[in-house]
C-alpha cells in the first residue's frame, strides 16, 4: 500500500511557503512532514497537491492507497491506528479528514474538497494528535516535533563524543551529535529540550544552544551565536547571531549578527549582516499576518510572531522587518527604514518603494546561489517561478 499525503483546502493559509512546496514538504522538527511519515510508517510516500506543484512532487499513486493530510504532525503513536484503517473507512478529527483509505480508482475521482466519500465510514479520533493551521502554527509547535524527532533519530543509537571544548548544561542524554559534526568551545542547555546535531554540521566556538534545537546535516552555527528553541536550521544553513523559535529550512543563510525571532525562512534565502524581525508588537497584542487566500490582513493569535519569508528571497544589510511581516518568492529588499508588512513576490525595494524584480535577473542570481552548492535550478524550477512571477503581479500592482 502507497502512501499520500494530501493538500486540503489550509494550502493557502500556508502561502508563500506553500508557493513551491506542498505542506507535507515542509521542515518542523528536525525532518520535513513527508519526511517524518516515510520513518514512521516505512515507506516512500508522494503527494497530492495543486497543479502547479504536482508535477515537481510525485502523487505514485498504486493500487491501495493511504492518504494522509500532510497537516498532521508525524508521531510514532498513530502508526497502528493508520495500518489498521480499512478500506471503506475515513479517519477524522472534528470536521477534518485525518486518513483515508482509496482504491487507485478511487483516488482518480477523489478530491479532498469532496470530504467523506458515500462508501466510506468516517471514524472519529479525538486525543493523540496534533494539527498545523497556518504558518506560525510551524514554530509554535516547533517543540513537539523536536522532540517526537529527537526520540525516532536517536532510538537505539549512541551518540558521537562531544569535543572536550564544550560543555553541557542538563541531561547529556539529550545531546546527540552525528558522525562528522564538529561542536567546539560551545555550551549546549538541555534544560528546556534536546538537541540534535545532524551529520557533519559545525558548531563554532563560543556559540551557546539552548534546546529544544534541531541542527540539520552540514549546517553551520557561526562563532559567537546565540540560538535558543524551539529552532529549527535545515541541512546547508549558515547561520549567526541571534536566533529564537525559528525554522530554517534549507540552505538560507543568516551568517551574521541581529536577531530573528518567532519566524519561518524558506529556501534559498539570505540576510544580509545587522538584519532584524520584531515578533512583539508594542502593545503586546496579537499578530496579524497577510492572508493570501482572503488577501487582507488576519490575526495569528499569537502575542509573538516575526517574519515568515518565502524560497529565493533577500535583504540587504541592516534590513529591519516589523511583527507579523510576509515577504513572497523571490523578493529583493533594502533600505534603512521598514518595509511594508505584506512584500509580494518578484518585488525589488524598500520602505521607499518596490518595483517588479525582473524574471530573468532573478533567476540569474538564484542559478548563482544554487550553484554555490552544485544543484541546478532546473526548466521545471523556472516554469514554476515564472508561474509565481505571473499570478503575483495582481499583488505587486
Amino acid at each position: 500500500m502507497h502512501t499520500i499525503l494530501f493538500d486540503d483546502h489550509f494550502a493557502p493559509r500556508f502561502r508563500p511557503l506553500t508557493l513551491t512546496r506542498p505542506i507535507g514538504d515542509l521542515r518542523i522538527g528536525i525532518n520535513t512532514i513527508a519526511e517524518q511519515w516515510e520513518d514512521i510508517l516505512s515507506s516512500k510516500v508522494g503527494f497530492l497537491t495543486n497543479t502547479a506543484l504536482q508535477e515537481l512532487f510525485s502523487l505514485n499513486a498504486s493500487a491501495e492507497n493511504l492518504l494522509i493530510n500532510a497537516r498532521v504532525l508525524p508521531n510514532f503513536g498513530l502508526r497502528k491506528t493508520l495500518n489498521d484503517l480499512e478500506a471503506d473507512q475515513c479517519l477524522v478529527h472534528g470536521d477534518t479528514i485525518i486518513a483515508i483509505r482509496l482504491s487507485k480508482e478511487e483516488l482518480q475521482s477523489w478530491s479532498p474538497a469532496d470530504g467523506v466519500p458515500p462508501s466510506h465510514s468516517a471514524i472519529a479520533i479525538e486525543e493523540g494528535i496534533e494539527i498545523i493551521e497556518q504558518i506560525p502554527d510551524l514554530f509554535a509547535k516547533n517543540h513537539i516535533a523536536i522532540q517526537e524527532d529527537f526520540k525516532r533519530a536517536t532510538y537505539g543509537r549512541v551518540s558521537a563524543a562531544l569535543d572536550p571544548t564544550s560543555m553541557i548544561i542538563g541531561d547529556p542524554a539529550l545531546v546527540f551529535i552525528e558522525e562528522g559534526a564538529t561542536v567546539e568551545g560551545a555550551w549546549l542547555n538541555t534544560t528546556d529540550g534536546p538537541i540534535y546535531i545532524g551529520a557533519d554540521a559545525h558548531v563554532m566556538e563560543g556559540s551557546v544552544l539552548r534546546g529544544p534545537i534541531a541542527l540539520c546535516d552540514h549546517a553551520t552555527v557561526k562563532a559567537g551565536s546565540k540560538i535558543y528553541g524551539a529552532t529549527t536550521i535545515g541541512p546547508w544553513c549558515k547561520v549567526g547571531g541571534e536566533i529564537s523559535n525559528s525554522i530554517f529550512h534549507s540552505y538560507s543563510n543568516k551568517g551574521h549578527d541581529g536577531f530573528v525571532g518567532n519566524s519561518v525562512i524558506g529556501q534559498w534565502c539570505n540576510f544580509g549582516a545587522d538584519t532584524n524581525t520584531s515578533n512583539l508588537k508594542n502593545n503586546y497584542g496579537p499578530v496579524k499576518v497577510w492572508n493570501y487566500a482572503n488577501k487582507q490582513f488576519e490575526t495569528t493569535g499569537l502575542t509573538f510572531c516575526g517574519l515568515i519569508m518565502g524560497d529565493h528571497s533577500k535583504c540587504g544589510i541592516n534590513t529591519m522587518f516589523n511583527t507579523g511581516t510576509v515577504v513572497g518568492v523571490s523578493a529583493n529588499i533594502y533600505g534603512g527604514d521598514f518595509p511594508p508588512k505584506f512584500i509580494p513576490s518578484f518585488s525589488w525595494g524598500g520602505s521607499d518603494g518596490f518595483q517588479t524584480y525582473d524574471f530573468d535577473k532573478a533567476m540569474e542570481t538564484a542559478t548563482r546561489m544554487m550553484a554555490r552548492r552544485k544543484i541546478d535550478l532546473t526548466p521545471e524550477d523556472v516554469t514554476l517561478l515564472r508561474s509565481i512571477f505571473d499570478n503575483s503581479a495582481t499583488f505587486r500592482g
